[in-house]
């Protein structure tokens, strides 16, 4: 769903983050040139019962390709149940994907990645054979490999074109797409008043100056160690440094760094949480939505005007979003309240990278809408557009600057 048009709560729900195999990917059949070396990194970043989520990373050894297929079998029965980034089928153990129609070309040196979820039973087994274009990869050249070349940029990359210092000045592909999207944001949020909504990210973050408080919202029976506690601050803290980096430098905005802190933990039971310092505040079976709540009092969400008199802690231990990780969910949600993704999904990804789900989330915290119904870029895959990238692209930090551009002037810039 689409982020409300009102200005009590932007809410955006995920029923479903992943492409479908079937269907979800233009797949290019062209010209292809065999590898003459390859190397695949093939890693589980999450798992459940009966279900994973993997990422696959192919680096091309061997000369340039303009189209390639990856093939590997399961030793364990293992099945591909959704696939972003490339096409996916499956005939018995035998598993192939193939390039989409963006992320075909490889040079020497080059490397691609695409994800997909799967089901198992018993055991979940990571494959040890990979063929590429029907040569296997080794992790070495078969031959002595040409001099590198610069790879294209896929849409999965992120931002290429450094902000500018100053000024409105998309790229001109961009510029009328960039155009269609607000256009769209014009006619659908708040009514037909996306300006007059007064609680975005933005307004949290100019509000503190320059800072983020999280409060986590642990909607799990599962236990948590101080080392997890600060493994998930740092994980947050990675991910919102990605929206604010494409940021830094660009048309006036006035911070290069925004330290990200969490302040609060809300659990049903004091005794899942496995440390006694008081670092952080811990706020025990005050349920709300049936999920553990941090305290209203302390909640931006719940006070908007940003005061805070009844806070326990006072206003240094406000939180302004939450991040609220539920056992079993799938996909995610987010708005001007924090995020929300499935806590298996998150726990699991601590270490990664990217955490895509979280990304889109934060993106819609900051206004960015949703494209379940069209697509400004067809074919092209942008964080925005759930399912079709797993990373910030050049397109989505332009439609963050976007909304900087047209929500400057509320914070005197």
């Amino acid at each position: 769903m689409a982020p409300p048009r009102t200005g009590v709560r932007l809410t955006v729900v995920l029923a479903a983050t992943l492409a479908t195999t079937a269907g979800a990917a233009l797949v290019v059949t062209g010209a292809q040139a065999a590898a003459a070396g390859c190397r695949v990194d093939y890693r589980v970043t999450s798992q459940w019962s009966g279900g994973f989520g993997a990422d696959v990373t192919v680096t091309n050894l061997g000369d340039p390709v303009t189209g390639w297929t990856l093939v590997w079998s399961y030793p364990a029965g293992q099945t591909v149940t959704q696939a972003w980034n490339a096409g996916v089928s499956q005939s018995g153990s035998r598993v192939t994907a193939t390039n989409t129609s963006y992320n075909g070309s490889l040079g020497t040196g080059a490397a691609t990645s695409f994800g997909f979820n799967g089901a198992f039973t018993g055991s979940n087994p990571a494959p040890t054979a990979f063929t590429l274009n029907g040569t296997a990869c080794t992790g070495a050249p078969a031959t002595p490999a040409p001099t590198p070349t610069t790879p294209a940029p896929s849409p999965t990359a992120g931002p290429t074109t450094p902000p500018p210092t100053s000024g409105w000045n998309p790229p001109a592909n961009l510029a009328g797409p960039l155009n269609q999207v607000w256009q769209h944001v014009e006619q659908t949020y708040n009514n037909g008043n996306p300006l007059g909504f007064r609680n975005y990210g933005w307004d949290q973050l100019f509000a503190n100056r320059g800072y983020i408080n999280y409060c986590v919202r642990w909607d799990s029976t599962a236990t948590v160690t101080a080392a997890q506690r600060d493994q998930i601050q740092a994980a947050l803290a990675r991910q919102y440094k990605k929206w604010m980096t494409v940021m830094a430098g660009h048309n006036g905005f006035p911070y290069t760094d925004v330290p990200v802190k969490v302040v609060g933990w809300a659990v049903r039971d004091r005794n899942q949480l496995q440390w006694s310092d008081n670092s952080v505040d811990i706020y025990v079976n005050n349920i709300r939505e049936n999920a553990p709540q941090c305290s209203e009092p302390c909640g931006r969400y719940f006070n908007q005007n940003g005061q805070y008199p009844n806070c326990p802690g006072g206003a240094a231990h406000h939180y302004d979003h939450s991040l609220w990780l539920t056992d079993g969910f799938g996909g995610g949600a987010g708005g001007d309240w924090g995020q929300r993704v499935g806590r298996e999904y998150f726990m699991g990804n601590l270490g990664s990278d990217n955490i895509h789900i979280l990304l889109h989330e934060i993106g819609h915290t900051y206004g960015l809408d949703d494209f379940y119904d069209w697509d400004p870029l067809p074919g092209q895959g942008f964080i925005m557009k759930a399912g079709s990238a797993t990373t910030i692209t050049e397109f989505d930090a332009w439609m963050l600057r976007d909304w900087w551009r047209h929500l400057k002037s509320r914070y005197g810039y």
